[in-house]
């Protein structure tokens, strides 16, 4: 039991360290060497675990898309069939992609051509609202003359964008900046009866850490 606990100790810590890496040099940069030293292991542990640097990312990409799972089976849990339940989880992605670098760097790396494979990060995303908004529709939840199909559309294009550009700047992955995207884009697309009970700014979010320049998100976050 002892060593089971030890190496479940040890392969979190490597996915940790593989995330960290990924996240801030990229998949072919990213060694072996500084992954193990980031996790404070031997390079023989680390391959005891994971084969190759394509195992490590697997993993990484594993754990965001259970964390993905959790957070949009929270919203729905919450929510419903609604479209509230879709900017919730909207909310709470761009929060993760902000404070979770496991979350951040499977989705990187979902973005990745340079390991030439498909990820499932983003297809599962899509997926997810593109049943929620199936569902909506259904509940009459989405203004005359739009279809789930477009809105759905709108919601991937808008996520995997601000996804992409806080990647570099957290402020694209601030709850206002968000909040004024759901208004400007998902408001137009729900019910005349439903828009005064859609609550753009989405959940409380919890205290973040930037991973863009801090005092840039700060000052242009207090001029919203």
């Amino acid at each position: 039991m002892v060593k089971q606990e030890r190496a479940a100790r040890t392969r979190r810590a490597l996915i940790q360290a593989a995330a960290e890496v990924f996240a801030e040099v990229g998949f072919v940069p990213a060694s072996l060497a500084t992954i193990s030293k980031r996790a404070g292991v031997s390079n023989g542990a680390l391959h005891f675990h994971f084969a190759n640097k394509i195992m490590l990312a697997e993993a990484v990409e594993a754990e965001a898309a259970d964390k993905l799972r959790r957070l949009t089976e929270s919203a729905r849990a919450r929510q419903g069939d609604s479209l509230q339940s879709v900017v919730d989880a909207v909310h709470e992605l761009m929060n993760a992609l902000a404070r979770d670098v496991v979350v951040r760097a499977g989705f990187q790396l979902a973005g990745d051509i340079a390991r030439r494979q498909a990820s499932p990060l983003r297809k599962e995303w899509q997926r997810w609202v593109e049943d929620s908004l199936r569902r909506a529709a259904r509940g009459g939840a989405l203004a005359d003359g739009v279809s789930w199909v477009d809105a759905a559309r709108v919601i991937v294009v808008l996520t995997v964008g601000l996804e992409v550009l806080g990647g570099k700047d957290s402020f694209w992955l601030s709850q206002q900046n968000v909040t004024r995207f759901c208004e400007l884009l998902l408001l137009p697309l729900t019910d005349r009866k439903a828009v005064g009970t859609l609550v753009c700014s989405g959940p409380p979010r919890q205290a973040t850490v930037s991973v863009g320049v801090p005092s840039q998100v700060a000052a242009r976050e207090r001029k919203l």
